[in-house]
């Protein structure tokens, strides 16, 4: 069982950067993709990021291609959120969420549909002041 935990939410302003962080534990038995969700209020859950376990496959939401980078370090089994220019439409849960290429595969895959993320946190809420 893998276990997903965020961190690094919180109050900014406007224009401001925040990094959030996802910090794994657990065994997993082949190489996993990693992706971004967030959820304003009163909207239903959207995908930002993902990115494959290996760093060579990445995917950004349109809306926000050039403000937020993804990274990850497998050797501290963490991976990362980077959004700069934070306007207030960037208020949401943020959730971390993980694919297993063994056996759902395959391993590059980044797609956005929540539904093929079996592992979840329980999110991070990030408050944009305008």
């Amino acid at each position: 069982q893998v276990q997903l935990v965020e961190s690094g939410g919180g109050l900014v302003q406007a224009g401001g950067s925040l990094r959030l962080s996802c910090a794994f534990s657990g065994r997993t038995f082949g190489s996993y993709t990693t992706a971004w969700f967030h959820q304003p209020p009163g909207k239903e859950r959207e995908f930002v990021a993902a990115i494959s376990w290996s760093g060579i496959n990445r995917n950004y939401a349109d809306s926000v291609t050039g403000r937020v980078s993804i990274s990850r370090d497998n050797a501290k089994n963490t991976v990362y959120l980077q959004i700069n220019s934070l306007n207030p439409e960037d208020t949401a849960v943020y959730y971390c969420a993980a694919r297993s290429a063994t056996p759902y595969g395959p391993s590059w895959y980044t797609g956005p549909r929540w539904h093929d993320y079996e592992y979840w946190g329980q999110g991070t809420q990030v408050t944009v002041s305008s």
